[in-house]
């Protein structure tokens, strides 16, 4: 037997042990590559980290229906911001609408978010003012001061004076405040109104040169997004070849929406679009209140896809679990096969793949010190495609501090055998 016919045939076996569930998923990685062309491939003129191509390529090959394996398509899931594009939309977004004075007065602060403290209503209140109507849009453009206290809360959670602008209790594996209180900034907007200022933040940020920087009040922040031309080639691959691919965002649903769908973007539609997703009163307007997952009802965001929180959306949306086991890590056939993305906030849904871990190297020490630790072998990391940061000093924290704890803080990071995760260096950069 020839040599190709010998890697084929080694290919068609493990993939039909994989399927009758004969062997396990870690064993099939050793596999040998699939050697014919019937899956579409990668572009080989994108450039990807050492051999990251050729490992997202094999699953490609071996999970594909273009094999003409049977049963459900497999499905693939990425982050959008800076796993998908280089910059944040969610942030382009809202340096478009207070330069245009889009965000409009609430009747009450303290009212956006559960979590608002005193502090932030005093500071917001203060800054911002109560000469403008409620209801009727901020002058952010020419109010720095305002401009600086909605943004700097965003940001960093912290009034300008640096005082906690969200306290109280809430589990920090399922929501962060600050990006809950992104979609409530909106209230009072329409859906088409909200995207139409994420349209055109987006003509901007697409306009502007790579690097460049724009300011609001004090603050300075990139000034352009770009679509990653190696993402948008993975995931038209990967639906040529069969994959169901949807997006799981912390940002805003009709934000993300714009910048995922359309020929221009990557070709995921609405309903293969997942992220924050607001709850419209009577005249369809954004409200405070956004929608919940397993089992969390209507709330000001305590369930949205944020770490445990994407796996728990994955589980509704995509795999239609309801109730309190939409928060469980499920069996092997009821997972995604590929999953990708940049930041601890993507580190549970990315573990749970099943076929490949793809992650961007930003330095986030969670999901980095799982990419390093690369317990079962499908652990693929790779630097920024533009603009990637330098190699990290010193080692990631992962046996003291790398684990986000449910109740806030950090802790050691476990395998699920229950050892520590020793500390890790940086090596793809």
């Amino acid at each position: 037997m020839r040599n190709r016919d010998v890697a084929a045939w080694t290919s068609a076996v493990v993939a039909a042990l994989v399927a009758t569930a004969l062997v396990s998923p870690a064993a099939a990685a050793t596999s040998a590559p699939t050697t014919d062309r019937a899956c579409p491939q990668l572009s080989e003129k994108l450039p990807w980290y050492g051999q990251n191509r050729a490992r997202l390529q094999r699953v490609i090959d071996e999970r594909g229906t273009c094999e003409g394996h049977h049963g459900p398509r497999p499905v693939a899931a990425f982050d959008w911001d800076n796993t998908v594009s280089k910059n944040d939309v969610t942030d382009a977004t809202i340096a478009w609408s207070l330069k245009h004075d889009k965000i409009l007065r609430p009747a009450s602060w303290r009212k956006t978010s559960k979590w608002l403290t005193d502090d932030a209503d005093k500071a917001l209140t203060a800054a911002c003012g109560t000469a403008v109507p409620v209801g009727a849009p901020l002058p952010t453009s020419t109010d720095t001061d305002c401009t600086d206290e909605i943004f700097n809360i965003r940001e960093s959670g912290r009034t300008m004076s640096g005082a906690a602008a969200f306290a109280g209790e809430w589990n920090h594996r399922r929501t962060v405040p600050q990006y809950a209180w992104v979609p409530q900034l909106f209230a009072g907007h329409t859906v088409p109104e909200l995207e139409s200022y994420a349209a055109q933040a987006r003509r901007e940020a697409l306009a502007a040169p790579v690097g460049s920087t724009q300011t609001l009040g004090t603050h300075t922040i990139p000034g352009y997004v770009r679509y990653y031309e190696q993402q948008r080639d993975l995931i038209r691959t990967l639906k040529k070849a069969g994959f169901d691919v949807y997006i799981v965002s912390a940002g805003s649903e009709p934000v993300t929406e714009v910048w995922s769908g359309g020929r221009d973007g990557v070709g995921i539609d609405r309903a293969h679009t997942i992220a924050i997703r607001s709850v419209l009163d009577s005249r369809g307007r954004i409200t405070t209140y956004n929608e919940g997952c397993g089992g969390v009802g209507r709330t000001q965001g305590e369930a949205i896809p944020y770490i445990d929180g994407k796996r728990c959306w994955i589980n509704q949306d995509i795999f239609h679990l309801k109730g309190k086991s939409a928060w469980g890590k499920q069996r092997w056939d009821r997972r995604i096969a590929l999953g990708g993305g940049d930041a601890d906030t993507d580190v549970t849904f990315v573990g749970d793949a099943t076929g490949a871990h793809l992650v961007l190297n930003r330095n986030k020490n969670e999901v980095m010190c799982r990419a390093y630790d690369n317990a079962d072998g499908r652990w693929v990391a790779n630097p920024m495609f533009i603009e990637p940061l330098p190699r990290k000093s010193g080692s990631y924290p992962c046996s003291t501090a790398a684990y986000n704890e449910p109740e806030g803080g950090f802790g050691p990071l476990l395998r699920p055998d229950g050892s520590v995760v020793p500390d890790r260096t940086d090596a793809v950069y």
